[in-house]
């Protein structure tokens, strides 16, 4: 039996392989595309029979039967505009819907290929953790340096109480309160990231949990940001 879809054409019907135009007078083309005996049943109760699409029913499903009585096809209602506007809108949820499920799939079975067991995610975890704690490191020494280098520049600063430094020793102060600005700036960064990252990697294993303990790819909620 072949069944007829509707299309999102306006006054469309769709069959595999097969557009039968939805009007009072069918192209001839449709026509000879799919021949039978059309029956339908009016609303008010009269059973029609027609070699076409019969256009007293056109709201109405119409049966496509063979010669010998058998069905051959069933052709849906017409939709009206608002019929038409409402599952263009239904089609449009339901594609989003099926590809964002396919792309969570694809993104968790990624997810397990990388990592599968938590003694691999670990690797990864403590590794990323450790470039920023070197980071930080990195910056702390700096900070030292820097104060250590100011020592000489605030003795020298005692000499001039009251006077206007000279030039090159405020240049040289200024310097030094800029770059020890700097870094502690990058500290206070670099412990913002600590934390994303900490976070991050938390919630990517609980999902992992679940997909290694059988939750199928795809099935869990998204990981809340």
């Amino acid at each position: 039996m072949q069944v007829l879809f509707r299309s999102r054409v306006i006054g469309a019907w769709v069959g595999p392989g097969l557009v039968l135009l939805c009007c009072a007078v069918l192209a001839p083309a449709a026509q000879a595309a799919i021949t039978g005996i059309y029956t339908c049943t009016t609303p008010d109760g009269r059973k029609l029979t027609s070699d076409r699409i019969i256009p007293e029913c056109a709201a109405r499903e119409q049966r496509v039967l063979n010669s010998d009585g058998s069905l051959k096809a069933v052709v849906p209602p017409l939709m009206s505009p608002e019929e038409r506007a409402e599952q263009e809108i239904l089609d449009r949820k339901r594609n989003a819907e099926r590809l964002a499920l396919a792309d969570a799939q694809r993104r968790d079975r990624n997810l397990m290929l990388r990592y599968p067991n938590e003694a691999a995610h670990r690797k990864v975890r403590d590794a990323a953790l450790d470039d920023i704690n070197k980071a930080m490191r990195i910056s702390q020494n700096r900070l030292k340096e820097l104060a250590q280098e100011r020592v000489p520049l605030t003795n020298e600063q005692e000499f001039y109480k009251g006077k206007p430094l000279p030039p090159k020793l405020k240049q040289q102060l200024d310097a030094n309160d800029a770059a020890a600005e700097a870094q502690r700036e990058l500290i206070e960064n670099q412990k913002v990231e600590l934390v994303r990252i900490t976070a991050l990697y938390d919630v990517e294993l609980a999902r992992l949990k679940q997909l290694w303990g059988g939750a199928a790819p795809g099935s869990l909620p998204p990981a809340k940001k």
